[in-house]
């Protein structure tokens, strides 16, 4: 379930009207689609709720909800991914915002192609949570899942796919074989474990 720029939908919130205007015509030059932007916490939560996003850009410094307690409720009742942006670069900041369940971080100023790789890192990670959140409910599972997934995706990636694409070619197999991501991704790890089963039949 891979999808192209202008199916990203993303929320801006930013306080400062001149860095929130730059980022949406960067955004926009970009080719994704802007649903919404904020100069508060609050009024960013709101339109988050009623868009429903792919992706939120989230400041940390905003009145209202500061960025990082936005991103936790939004983690927390499950809106949408997240990205962090800041003029700060401390690494307690960066350990708070992943411990938010931020997906991805930018560190003010930056440029579009940071832009761009922060967005495509965060929403691929985004459908992933979500596709592995469908799959399996039980939390225990679901982490023992999400470590043969990563394994089996370090497999493929090692062979030149992207993280998103080895990703849709874990969930395109899971539908085509009628089974679950974990069964593809054992079955990819076993060959792994095997290369020479396929020379010695």
């Amino acid at each position: 379930m891979s999808a192209t720029f202008g199916q990203i939908r993303i929320v801006v919130a930013e306080d400062e009207a001149i860095i929130r205007l730059d980022l949406v015509e960067m955004l926009a030059e970009a080719g994704y689609d802007v649903v919404g932007e904020a100069g508060r916490g609050d009024q960013a939560l709101a339109l988050i709720r009623k868009h429903q996003p792919d992706l939120a850009i989230l400041d940390v410094k905003m009145p209202g909800i500061d960025g990082l307690a936005l991103a936790a409720q939004i983690v927390d009742e499950d809106l949408c991914g997240v990205i962090m942006l800041t003029a700060f670069s401390q690494r307690e900041l960066i350990a708070t915002a992943t411990g938010a369940g931020v997906l991805a971080y930018l560190v003010k100023p930056f440029q579009k192609p940071d832009l761009v790789a922060a967005i495509e890192v965060a929403y691929a990670r985004s459908i992933e949570r979500v596709a592995l959140r469908r799959e399996v409910a039980d939390l225990t599972e679901r982490l023992e899942t999400r470590k043969l997934l990563d394994q089996a995706k370090a497999i493929l990636m090692g062979g030149g796919l992207s993280e998103r694409d080895a990703f849709g070619h874990l969930q395109r197999k899971a539908m085509d074989e009628r089974t679950s991501m974990k069964a593809i991704a054992l079955s990819i790890l076993a060959e792994a474990r095997t290369p020479e089963s396929s020379a010695n039949p």
